[in-house]
């Protein structure tokens, strides 16, 4: 078993915790790694007590989460996305008590939220992006259900662990289909990004997990070594699927009292991450307009963020390429300077907005006010506390707007229509100075990618 067990629980950890280090904001990325770690989990309790219940109730555990990860991929213009999103971890844990209360296949019942998800999911697999994901997720779906059905019930194909090792296969799958997801979500690379990653994994497990193993055969009947060994394990593939995170940890214990060092490193650092992660210069004008304005309202959206605008595809607009060359040679090679650009970029053609006059709140104010102060400025009106020091008296006015007689809801649909009239300012300017992005035009202002 642990020849089996050790690099199962290994890789799946550590590929839980590359999707959390990915983005740490996402919902769905959370979900998935929480499956894989169930999975992990669960390997380590069926090493140290072969088909008890507990470990059975954790290899139930990722077919919850998987759901959970299955109503968060649904496109936001489904009527059921807000409803399946809040109600899906009630009944997650309605249905993880029926699975730790029934006995032996009874537990199975814990499918039932995975095959509801995944059937609302294929439902609306047209608007999916990227559109081969929810029946590759669904492929898999079913190739854990029959994994799950084999362990728990009474078939018997022989030795449990190539079934458990089967299952974590499959849920390896998963992780890396919602790991593309989240590439073509943000318009990024995935392979250098993972394939460095996954690297780092490998020869962790080459160096940690394999004397693990051997311990663990060599100290047959000793449950406590065995725990002691999954933990080692755990830790060290999380520190290499977290590595961005732990190295930004160590920096601001090492460098408490030095603000400018930490700064510098934390610039530094956010740029090494995000150039294996970028696209390609050359895949620019293959973008359409329904891309590009996601990408915008991204941008928008990620505005205080610079790792994320490092990754943003429009770092590479042809726009910031003449500003930087304005600026001289060798500024455009610096990630850093072409991430402040764009913020400026930004910045202006939110500006464009602005109605004539002193501070409103009428009507025509509302993309300005929404983008300006809560995207450009970074504020957060709902945000119980002071709000930052040094506020001009337009920015508290309309912070007090928003708290009164705004709801959330209305500024989140202000943000992205003001957001689909900068990309449109946007692509206007591009499609008028730059010949690459007329090829393919169609009438509605789509095009075909270049090729």
């Amino acid at each position: 078993m642990p020849a089996i067990a050790v690099p199962a629980f290994a890789l799946t950890w550590w590929l839980g915790c590359y999707l959390v280090g990915r983005d740490p904001t996402r919902a769905v990325l959370w979900r998935s790694a929480g499956a894989l770690a169930g999975y992990a989990v669960a390997v380590a309790a069926w090493t140290v007590s072969p088909g008890s219940g507990a470990a059975q109730v954790l290899l139930c555990v990722p077919a919850l989460l998987w759901s959970g990860v299955a109503v968060g991929l649904l496109p936001p213009s489904a009527p059921e996305h807000r409803q399946a999103n809040r109600g899906w971890p009630v009944l997650a844990l309605v249905f993880l008590l029926l699975a730790a209360v029934l006995p032996g296949v009874g537990k199975l019942v814990a499918l039932a939220p995975l095959a509801g998800a995944m059937v609302l999911l294929l439902r609306y697999r047209d608007r999916v992006r990227p559109a081969p994901l929810p029946s590759a997720l669904a492929a898999a779906a079913v190739l854990y259900t029959l994994g799950l059905i084999v362990v728990l019930g009474p078939i018997d194909l022989g030795p449990p662990e190539v079934v458990l090792a089967a299952i974590g296969l499959d849920l390896l799958l998963m992780g890396y289909l919602v790991a593309v997801a989240d590439a073509v979500e943000a318009g990024e690379r995935l392979s250098p990004d993972l394939t460095r990653a996954l690297l780092a994994a490998v020869l962790a497990v080459l160096l940690c997990a394999g004397p693990a193993a051997l311990t663990m055969l060599a100290a047959p009947g000793r449950p406590a070594v065995t725990v002691l060994q999954f933990v080692l394990v755990a830790m060290v593939l999380a520190a290499v699927g977290l590595a961005g995170q732990l190295r930004a940890g160590l920096d601001r214990l090492a460098f408490l009292h030095d603000e400018g060092l930490r700064a510098s490193r934390s610039a530094l650092l956010l740029a090494a991450d995000a150039l294996p992660r970028r696209r390609e210069r050359r895949r620019m004008p293959a973008l359409d307009a329904d891309e590009f304005r996601r990408l915008t309202r991204r941008a928008l959206e990620d505005y205080g963020d610079v790792g994320r605008l490092l990754r943003n595809p429009l770092v590479e607009l042809p726009t910031v390429d003449r500003r930087l060359a304005a600026r001289g040679p060798g500024v455009a090679d610096q990630p850093l300077v072409r991430a402040a650009e764009l913020r400026a970029v930004l910045s202006e053609h939110v500006a464009r907005l602005k109605p004539a006059g002193a501070f409103g709140t009428t009507e025509e104010w509302r993309f300005y006010n929404a983008l300006h102060y809560c995207s450009v400025q970074g504020l957060r009106p709902y945000q119980r506390g002071p709000q930052p020091e040094g506020l001009d008296r337009d920015a508290r006015r309309a912070v007090d707007w928003f708290r009164r007689y705004v709801p959330r809801r209305s500024l989140r649909r202000w943000q992205a229509e003001g957001a689909a009239m900068v990309a449109a300012q946007l692509w206007r300017d591009l499609v008028s100075t730059d010949p690459r992005w007329l090829t393919g035009a169609g009438p509605n202002g789509r095009r075909l990618p270049v090729r």
